[in-house]
């Protein structure tokens, strides 16, 4: 029998145990073949020893296979230093993991075409056959940039800065390439270069990687343009590789038009260990402390975090397509959380668990052997 693959789980606050619990109970579903290690960040950890991310969890994340995370934060923590505010464990462990490349992908699945708030004529702007949907990903620099530079108050004014190395664009621009050429093979590059130093030489850089990869087909585009472009036709988007903070504020945008926020996963990729890259995987939602206990939030988002973190990490494509094949089956069926009811009589709401318990049901008997996937740069 093959290895356990280890798997280091980080609930976090809010609804992060609700929807990661969700997720661990589908990955056990598919087999036993993984082996959780439950670590503590974020508010948890705070309240615990003081600190967002102490120095035990990082440490225990770096010999995991793959990390797993639900959401961080909350009003509770608000009055905190920012030093010391549970956001700062997000900072912490994907610099700690080296995790540089945020893979968000947004696709607006047939069966939530109506709570999507865009009109069916919007959908079908720049779709390639002209159906009313899209499919996008969202390449977000994750370790540079704004959320990383030098921060600070100098008597009644504060200051965030931005900075970039070539060697940090050039690497999230790779990695974005090299998804679209797995996709449609289209890539924009979205910037700001018409006012920032740092968004001229993403464009530079942009330049020469490009040249090596003469089968996708490169554009530009201002933040401001691509915000305005994903409400007239989010179609016309392939592959979207951006800066830490426009990625950030990007993919939250295009996560409501496809239905839901509590809908979208993210891995967070970086150097390869054993064959296969560092993963951290979370759904891009908050912690949401109002939904908290009451059995409301959407752990789909969760589940395909899972999915990507079989995928990317593990290698298993069989296991992470029958994992989205489930919640494809579940929407089908008509089942919807609160998030994504649209209000037709078609639809049955239901809560965080018995969305989780049906996403199970509809997963196929484990096979013996787990598959390996296609390698991934």
């Amino acid at each position: 029998m093959s290895e356990k693959k280890k798997i280091a789980l980080i609930a976090g606050d809010g609804i992060g145990p609700e929807v990661t619990g969700e997720a661990v109970a589908a990955l056990e579903a598919l087999g036993d073949r993984f082996v959780f290690v439950r670590l503590t960040a974020g508010g948890a950890a705070i309240d615990a020893t003081g600190c967002p991310l102490p120095p035990d969890t990082l440490a225990a994340a770096r010999e995991a296979g793959a990390v797993l995370l639900g959401a961080v934060g909350g009003p509770r923590w608000d009055g905190l230093p920012g030093h010391s505010r549970p956001e700062r464990a997000l900072l912490e462990l994907r610099s700690g993991l080296g995790v540089f490349a945020n893979l968000r992908p947004a696709c607006l699945m047939p069966q939530l075409v109506g709570s999507c708030p865009l009109r069916e004529a919007v959908l079908k702007a720049g779709s390639p056959d002209g159906a009313a949907r899209f499919d996008l990903l969202i390449v977000r620099e994750l370790t540079g940039g704004l959320y990383f530079g030098e921060q600070g108050r100098r008597g009644d004014a504060a200051f965030d800065t931005e900075s970039y190395s070539r060697r940090e664009i050039e690497r999230v621009l790779r990695a974005g390439y090299d998804a679209a050429l797995r996709r449609r093979r289209k890539l924009c590059v979205v910037d700001k270069a018409n006012v920032l130093e740092t968004s001229r030489l993403w464009r530079e850089v942009a330049g020469t990687v490009a040249r090596a990869y003469p089968a996708v087909e490169t554009s530009f585009m201002y933040v401001d343009n691509c915000a305005m472009q994903l409400i007239r036709a989010p179609a016309q988007f392939d592959v979207i590789v951006t800066s830490n903070l426009f990625g950030d504020i990007l993919s939250d945008e295009a996560s409501a038009l496809t239905g839901s926020i509590g809908m979208l996963p993210s891995a967070s990729l970086g150097a390869c260990k054993d064959g296969r890259p560092v993963g951290l995987y979370e759904p891009i939602h908050g912690s949401a402390p109002d939904l908290a206990g009451t059995n409301r939030a959407n752990p789909l988002g969760a589940i395909l975090s899972a999915a990507l973190m079989l995928r990317y990490s593990f290698g298993m494509e069989t296991e992470a397509a029958r994992l989205e094949a489930a919640v494809a089956s579940a929407l089908d069926a008509g089942l919807r959380t609160p998030d994504i009811a649209s209000g037709v009589p078609a639809e049955k709401v239901v809560g965080t668990k018995e969305m989780g318990a049906a996403v199970r049901s509809f997963l196929p008997p484990p096979s013996p052997t787990a598959s390996a996937g296609p390698p991934v740069a």
